[in-house]
């Protein structure tokens, strides 16, 4: 009798925006994990131990809501190209790949390409499609953050 073998999915979710944002800027945002949750509905948030971009060698932790699980993912940042391009490889027990991000000014602003890879033993039909989903809010929800900044309260003593 031979054992079920389980078949392991790679998928690639390739996205981009046009930011009406200064490229440094977006780098700048975007390469701080700790900082994904504020646009990212599926991250609960990271531990990078620090403060600002990460550069490569990089090591941090992030937590992400699955389909309704808290995982946690390992990372660490493989390219720290600024302002152009950064990417991180991730491990768990749920998923394992990716992020790859790359900008270009463009118009006045940037254009920001995302690129999620990722691979699983799940058995999920509707992953895919959800993944597609999240990934679409993020990058509306990046564009939104960094073209309508909160604004800085100013106390007169």
């Amino acid at each position: 009798m031979r054992a079920a073998e389980q078949s392991v999915r790679l998928e690639r979710i390739s996205q981009e925006r046009f930011i009406q944002a200064p490229i440094e800027a977006v780098y700048d945002y975007v390469t701080q994990p700790d900082r994904w949750h504020e646009w990212h509905p599926t991250s609960l948030g990271a531990d990078t131990g620090t403060t600002g971009s990460l550069a490569a060698g990089a090591r941090f932790t992030e937590f992400i809501d699955l389909l309704g699980v808290r995982v946690p993912l390992s990372y660490r940042v493989q390219v720290d190209r600024r302002p152009g391009e950064f990417k991180a490889v991730f491990t768990s027990v749920a998923v394992d790949g990716s992020i790859h991000f790359f900008l270009l000014p463009h118009q006045g602003g940037t254009l920001f390409k995302r690129v999620l890879t990722y691979e699983t033993e799940l058995q999920l039909a509707t992953l895919h499609a959800r993944m597609l989903e999240l990934s679409t809010v993020a990058l509306g929800q990046l564009k939104h953050r960094l073209e309508n900044p909160p604004l800085v309260e100013s106390r007169i003593i």
